[in-house]
């Protein structure tokens, strides 16, 4: 039975500027030479949050322990809602929490824990920029 008890958990905050040079780094890394991405007043491509994956992040209680063998967990589905556009000298606070936890039986046997987590990206001034929510799964044997 998955435990329901770690929704609404915190996994933590992490803040940062936005930046022209950032914006046209990651459209570069992405291969995307969208003329949007690199003039004088550049706007952040859709998955430019994605950056925040690999920042520290601080919270003030400990990661709870979601309960998952990380040899058995598989990226399910990402998916984004953009409330505002990101442009250079916005600073974004991005905060995670855990919106839900569930089960599903496999095609293959074995019963799959999925849980799903949503990080608010808020601006300088308070507003939602960028909702994102993130589908971990963990079968319940190794894949073959």
């Amino acid at each position: 039975m998955a435990d329901k008890s770690i929704i609404g958990a915190d996994l933590g905050a992490t803040t940062f500027p936005v930046e022209r040079g950032k914006i046209r780094e990651f459209a570069n890394a992405i291969l995307d030479d969208n003329p949007v991405y690199q003039g004088d007043d550049p706007v952040a491509p859709p998955t430019f949050t994605m950056t925040t994956a690999f920042w520290p992040r601080s919270s003030d209680t400990p990661l709870p322990d979601l309960g998952l063998n990380y040899a058995r967990v598989l990226h399910g589905e990402q998916e984004f809602e953009y409330l505002k556009p990101l442009k250079p000298g916005d600073t974004l606070t991005g905060r995670t929490k855990i919106s839900d936890v569930y089960e599903k039986e496999g095609k293959r046997g074995g019963t799959m824990k999925f849980i799903v987590s949503e990080t608010s990206f808020t601006n300088q001034d308070g507003d939602t920029a960028i909702i994102a929510r993130q589908v971990l799964v963990e079968t319940s044997k190794a894949a073959s």
